[in-house]
Parts: C-alpha cells; structure tokens; sequence
C-alpha cells in the first residue's frame, strides 16, 4: 500500500508474512520517492510484565509461558532459573541436565520450523517468484520430501519436551524452583535413541543442501542486513557455545570481547531499554556506548560469533566453516542467520544425544527445595531467537512485586529497523513497486525469525503516537504521548 498523505509518503506492508505475531513495516519515502528509511512496527501489546504483579513466585514459569507458544520452554526456564535464585538454591545436577535436554528440543523444533516452514519458500521459489506459491503448501507440492523431512525433525525437537516434560506445549507442570517434579523413565530415554539418529540425517542433509544454495544468494548476502554491530550471548566457562546457563559476553564488530557479565542480577549495568512511539515493541542498546549507536544483535548468528567453539564433533566442523566467512571470525549479513541456525540445529541434535547417554540423567534425584530467601532473581537463558532475561522482584511472602522481561526479540530490534532499511534502500523502486521487492524487506525480518507474541512489554511509560486522518487521507493532527 502507498501512502501519499501530505504529511509523509509511505508504503506499507501490513501484516508482514510468515512471522509468529503481528508487525508491519512502513517505507518512508522522500519527495523524489526514493527510500529514507523503514520502520518495524509491532502492532499488538501484551503486558505480561505488569499483570504478573500479585501472583506467587513459582507460578511464573508456567504464567510466562503462555506469552508465547512458539518458545514457551525458553519462558519456563528462565522464570525457573529466576526462581532458583528467589529460593536461593541449586538444582540437582540431573535436573539441570533435564533442563537442558528439554532446552535442545525447543531449539531443535522451533529452528525447523523457521528454516523448512517460514523461510525456505524463499530460498527454494526464489524472491520475485509468485506469492501464491511461495508458501508452505507451495513447498508440499513442489518439495514434498523436504517438507516431509522438516516436520520430521520439528516433531523430533516436540518429542523430546514431550517425553521429558509431559507435553509438547507449556509443560509448566515438570519445572518447579529448585529443580523439576519428576525424573526420566529407562522407556522414554530409549525412544528418543531411537530417533535420534534419523533427526541427525535429516540436519545433516539440510545444511549441506544450504550450502549448496549459498552461491545463488550472493546479492542477498551482501545486502539483507549485512552492517556492523555488536553481538550478545550466553557463553560457558571456556568461552563455547552455551544455551542454558554461562557469562553474558557482548562483542563488538572486530571480534574483540568489550564486556563480560558473570552475575545475571548486573544485566542492567550493561543493557538499557528504550521506546520509540511507533512500536509497542522495546529497544535495548549496549549501555557504553548509548543509543542507538549501542545496537546489537542476538539470537544463532550472535551465538556463533561470541563462541570461541561450538562444543560438539559435527558442529564444530561446520563452525569453522562459517567463522571463514567473516573479517576476524565475525559474520556480519543477517542473511547468514539461516546459516548458524542450521549449525544450531546440528550442535542441539549432538549434545541431545550426549545426554541421553549421560549415566546420571535417569537420577531420580531432581529436586532441591526451600522457600524465600531472597527478594530478587534473574534467570537467563539463550531463546532460540537470542537472550531472553526474566527478572523478578517479590515480597516476605513472595509475591511479585516488579517484573522486567527482556525478550529474545526485542535485543534484535535495532537491527531490525537497520535490516530493512538496507534492504528497501537496495530494492524498492517506486516508480516500477513490484510484490518481489517488498518481499525482500519481509524476508530480512523472517530471517531474523522474531517472535513477536511475548516481545511487547512495558517499560516506564509506553510511548504511543496518535494520528487523524481526513477522509481523502490528509492527516489533520498527530499527537505523541
């Protein structure tokens, strides 16, 4: 849609497409109609953060979840881990081994789903190729085997948090403060062995497939989202790829580590949180530097330039492979988040089956228990689309008093507005629009994969913009609260 209003020339593209949760984006237009700049805008507000006031410290994990039914077990874990320092205990260390199996599985289903399902249209069809089949029924009937091949390995990554935690969507119910409510059968342990390794083929397959494509998308590598940023993720003690617990480590576009943070409760001496009033969706920045200069990106591409190794066999030799793809080991096109996601996929699919043959995963002991003994807490652990930060403050009798969510999606959402005003720059020409072209502005964002569900929070007072519109479409007044 073009906007032509006398205020602001614009086009929209409302709703943007395969994505989870509803946004638009608006391409600003100068007077010659050439792009100024583009505008993510998160349409829908849920604030989880404020109606959470009240409700007793352990029911946050099975609250939080609902926010988003995407990545509900990422919510769960970092309100647990929040929790765990609420009580002021550690968890036995098989339920942390349970944790992190339940972890690999959401990663391990929520990358399928975006690579196979949400982008892969794109990379098979093409870009300009027609939207009508450029879709997941278009790749049902054009690829049916590779579709195949990613329910597949979606339902394994469903399977594993389903025969750990009891169901395959918010299973709040097995996690508890201070570990989980019960421990893994011999049975269900075998089943997953037993699938396991038909997952690795299909990840193996699937990135070597990526591979083989990388060639044809050498424009859409130079320009979807390729800038300079800094980088945040979770890294563990010798500096490799971590997912569930580790130090903060930011780094900066040459690949030099500018901070560290080892205690989750210090988050807010390195991130801040800003508004704009075109989005209900927050913009975090690295605070020594500011904003919006301090803008960093998170999620797979960030996890593999801050991480010194991957960890396990297979995916450490894909990680060398990408590390040579940028100056001083660090990538910078957003295009290349398909790329790490599928390296991702591989390392979770490993070290799923590393602990399936861990000797102290079928432990009955899983659980330390206590109550209050702090009044504060911060859980982080590493979303599929990036860090994701609970922090909760509650009373004597525990009750949450404040709640900050930094979510996944919103640490990207600099980067987001730089992406796609990069690509618009690139490709939309005003003078011939055609539906390819605003398709490789949405294809940046899908790249990225936001989940938008549980991004939308408050902090301090929402900005919010207020327009009116005559009936030709004239804007009369604008008010910006």
């Amino acid at each position: 849609m073009v906007n032509n209003d006398t205020a602001e020339k614009k086009i929209v593209i409302n709703p943007v497409t395969r994505i989870e949760g509803h946004a638009q984006i608006d391409i600003l237009l100068n007077q010659d109609n050439t792009v100024r700049e583009a505008q993510f805008k998160v349409t829908d507000f849920r604030g989880f953060e404020k109606f959470t006031e009240g409700r007793p410290y352990y029911e946050m994990p099975a609250i939080t979840s609902r926010s988003c039914g995407i990545c509900p077990v990422s919510h769960i874990l970092a309100a647990a881990k929040a929790c765990d320092s609420i009580v002021g205990v550690n968890p036995p260390k098989t339920a942390v081994k349970l944790r992190r199996l339940m972890h690999m599985g959401q990663l391990i289903q929520s990358h399928a789903l975006n690579f196979f399902h949400l982008s892969s249209p794109d990379l098979l069809f093409g870009f300009d190729s027609d939207p009508a089949s450029r879709n997941v029924f278009g790749l049902i009937e054009k690829y049916p085997d590779l579709a195949v091949q990613g329910v597949k390995l979606r339902r394994f990554g469903q399977e594993i948090i389903e025969k750990i935690a009891g169901k395959r969507i918010h299973p709040s119910e097995w996690i508890q403060p201070g570990g989980v409510r019960w421990s893994l059968s011999r049975d269900r342990l075998d089943y997953l062995q037993d699938e396991l390794p038909k997952a690795l083929e299909i990840a193996e397959n699937t990135l070597a497939m990526f591979k083989q494509m990388l060639s044809s998308f050498r424009d859409e590598v130079e320009n979807f989202g390729n800038f300079p940023s800094y980088y945040m993720g979770l890294v563990d003690s010798d500096g490799g790829l971590e997912h569930y617990d580790g130090k903060l480590r930011i780094m900066d576009k040459d690949g030099n580590v500018v901070a560290e943070c080892t205690d989750p409760l210090k988050y807010q001496e390195y991130i801040g949180e800003a508004v704009e009033p075109y989005t209900f969706m927050k913009f975090p920045y690295f605070k020594a530097v500011g904003y919006p200069e301090g803008a960093y990106r998170v999620g797979p591409l960030a996890r593999l330039n801050v991480a010194s190794h991957c960890g396990t066999p297979l995916a450490d030799e894909e990680f060398k492979e990408f590390k040579r793809l940028g100056k001083n080991g660090v990538v910078q096109s957003t295009f290349h988040y398909h790329y790490a996601r599928l390296i991702e996929t591989l390392f979770c699919i490993e070290s799923t089956k590393k602990l399936l043959e861990d000797p102290e995963i079928l432990t009955e002991h899983v659980a330390s228990r206590a109550m209050v003994n702090n009044y504060e807490g911060v859980g982080i652990a590493e979303a599929p689309r990036g860090t994701l930060i609970h922090h909760y403050k509650v009373d004597i009798q525990g009750r949450i008093t404040w709640n900050n969510m930094v979510i996944a999606t919103e640490h990207n959402n600099i980067a987001y507005n730089k992406a796609i005003t990069q690509v618009a720059k690139k490709y939309v020409k005003t003078q011939q629009l055609q539906e390819g072209m605003l398709n490789r502005v949405e294809a940046v964002i899908r790249a990225f994969d936001p989940c938008l569900s549980c991004a939308t929070h408050a902090v301090g007072q929402m900005a919010l913009a207020i327009k009116l519109f005559d009936a030709n479409g004239t804007l009369l007044d604008k008010q910006i609260r």
